[in-house]
């Protein structure tokens, strides 16, 4: 070997120490880390396919953290939750459901675990399964919530347990009844609205504009005109308003915004840009904000969402008190993530992707979770830890 190549190769120690001695302390550290037991029950109706993207970013942080059920197995994606479980047959999939059937069964049961995460309950549907022409009605296969997860979700605020649910918890096509005892249980109410803001409304452009939405609109409002980006609302009634960018708010997205001084003590991001489905609720006054949505709106906006029922903000992240736990509820799509997060057991990994994926990046899923959902589930798992 000669001279030169020596000393080229001894030149490139650093890219040794980033390429092969960073990554292997961060993955012996993760394996002597110590493990957490938390049995957490999870439920997601909306699986149609092995992605499991409604409840994968919650999971990648168990397992980052190291959360292990009693026995000391890792939470898997595939298995460790509730909901429709897809098997690519003709009946589209089965039900993986809550074990015992008397009322004593669910005692006992719910008594065992020490956290519920209602992931998400819109379901799957026909669609999910097979190729439709537009126009085409799509029928649900499962969805909603149901009798038995009232009777699972009530035993647990019973035993003061924590209760984490997020977007999409109660709306469609969850029966109106099972939505009221959800509410009166959880101590919040659904306005019946939904919004997400689009960067191209123009329909020669985007061509991922649901035809549900063009259609409902266009009976409404007249020929779709729209351009540009803006906020789409969609009532339960099928009413369809909309928020012009730069006429009827100045934000670019929605902003989530979390105070310094939040009460809940959350350490999060300031401002976090959030371009997904949201619903909006009302809130319990014992309730406390952790972060809230700000569309900076004009007085057209305003106005707007006067006629609408809505108010100026509207809560992302809230918390309350349940004697030994907490209850949660996250207005946000928030454990929504269908990207690649690579392998969770490297310890310190979530620092360096919070400096890579900048949180200003509205359009980068990636920066979403490394920024604010991450931080803020592993602050909500640690406080339930302290309870248990």
């Amino acid at each position: 070997m000669s001279e030169e190549l020596k000393i080229f190769l001894k030149n490139l120690w650093p890219l040794y120490l980033i390429v092969l001695v960073i990554p292997s302390l961060s993955y012996g550290a993760w394996h002597i880390w110590p493990e957490k037991k938390m049995e957490i029950v999870v439920i997601d109706k909306t699986v149609p396919n092995s992605e499991y993207r409604e409840h994968q970013g919650l999971f990648f942080t168990l397992n980052y953290y190291k959360y292990t059920k009693k026995d000391g197995d890792f939470y898997q994606t595939a298995t460790d939750y509730f909901g429709f479980v897809p098997n690519g047959q003709d009946d589209f999939g089965t039900i993986r459901d809550y074990p015992g059937q008397t009322e004593a069964d669910i005692q006992n049961w719910v008594a065992s675990k020490d956290l519920i995460y209602l992931a998400d309950t819109y379901g799957v549907y026909t669609r999910n399964f097979k190729d439709f022409k537009s126009g085409e009605l799509s029928q649900k296969v499962y969805g909603g919530l149901d009798a038995k997860d009232l009777e699972v979700l009530t035993e647990a605020k019973n035993q003061e347990k924590t209760i984490i649910a997020e977007y999409n918890s109660m709306a469609s096509p969850t029966p109106k009844f099972y939505r009221t005892s959800f509410e009166n249980l959880m101590g919040l109410k659904w306005t019946g609205w939904i919004a997400r803001y689009f960067e191209e409304l123009d329909t020669l452009v985007n061509d991922e504009l649901p035809d549900w939405l063009i259609t409902n609109y266009t009976e409404q409002h007249g020929p779709w005109s729209l351009k540009g980006d803006g906020m789409i609302f969609v009532n339960e009634s099928g009413e369809i308003q909309v928020l012009n960018a730069g006429l009827d708010y100045l934000n670019k997205t929605p902003l989530i915004r979390t105070p310094r001084l939040n009460k809940g003590g959350f350490n999060l991001p300031d401002v976090v840009p959030y371009p997904d489905w949201f619903d909006i609720v009302l809130i319990e006054r014992d309730y406390e904000v952790i972060s809230y949505f700000d569309l900076n709106p004009t007085n057209e906006g305003l106005s707007k969402l006067r006629k609408m029922g809505l108010p100026r903000f509207f809560p992302a992240a809230v918390s309350k008190n349940n004697g030994a736990g907490y209850l949660y509820y996250f207005s946000g799509d928030f454990s929504d993530f269908g990207g690649e997060v690579g392998s969770p057991k490297f310890k310190g990994i979530s620092y360096l992707w919070r400096g890579f994926y900048v949180v200003a990046d509205y359009r980068d899923r990636q920066g979403f979770f490394w920024n604010y959902y991450m931080p803020l589930i592993s602050q909500v798992l640690e406080r339930a830890e302290t309870q248990n």
